[in-house]
């Protein structure tokens, strides 16, 4: 995906500049509550974030997540359906929610390219609810790591840099850390991946991890 700045005229770009400033989130530091209206809307330069709903009970439903160029937060005055909490040290660039309207409705373009992510952030949640809800736990490790690979600036069959621990991607994925685990060595074993370091993977048959992931290589 390219960067939502990438899609805006320099003209509007500008003006968005203006209305922004660099924030940085320590890990597990939440950027938006549930149930709260959002101050601040931001988009990610580095890091990466998660996007959760909690019922009254403290359980927890991951959404799906963020990573860099992603936009996070709503313009619309209403209370957010879900927290965005930082899972790695997390650098945005974030604006006033309340100023938001109005740039757009000086720049049009902006709220074209919003709208645009909108529906993208859409189909990633439906893509997460058929993940969490259907998928085997190959399945879901072998879909994780696609996504990585598919968000990485790397090219093919160069290291991946993976963003979370093992009990971090169980944690997201809704398994135990001892299930991950043996996934990746499942697949590496199978010679679909290959793992340099606890923190890197390589894609070596990226179209056989996509039907095992019951995805579209």
């Amino acid at each position: 995906m390219t960067s939502l700045c990438g899609d805006i005229p320099a003209s509007a770009l500008a003006a968005l500049h203006r209305l922004g400033r660099r924030r940085v989130l320590r890990r597990g530091e939440v950027l938006i509550w549930q149930g709260d209206v959002a101050e601040q809307v931001g988009i990610l330069h580095r890091g990466l974030v998660k996007l959760s709903a909690s019922l009254e009970d403290g359980r927890e439903q991951m959404l799906g997540l963020a990573f860099p160029a992603d936009f996070v937060g709503a313009i619309g005055e209403r209370s957010s359906s879900h927290c965005v909490t930082a899972l790695t040290e997390t650098e945005l660039c974030v604006f006033p929610r309340n100023a938001l309207p109005g740039l757009v409705q000086t720049h049009p373009e902006i709220g074209q390219v919003l709208l645009s992510r909108a529906y993208d952030e859409l189909d990633q949640l439906r893509r997460w609810m058929l993940l969490l809800g259907r998928k085997s736990a190959e399945e879901r490790v072998a879909s994780l790591l696609l996504q990585f690979a598919a968000r990485s600036t790397c090219s093919r069959r160069e290291a991946v840099h993976l963003p979370l621990t093992r009990q971090q991607m169980a944690e997201l994925l809704g398994l135990t850390i001892e299930t991950v685990s043996r996934k990746l060595t499942a697949l590496k074993r199978d010679g679909l991946i290959a793992l340099p370091t606890l923190r890197s993977v390589v894609i070596l048959d990226a179209v056989t991890l996509a039907e095992l992931a019951a995805e579209s290589p």
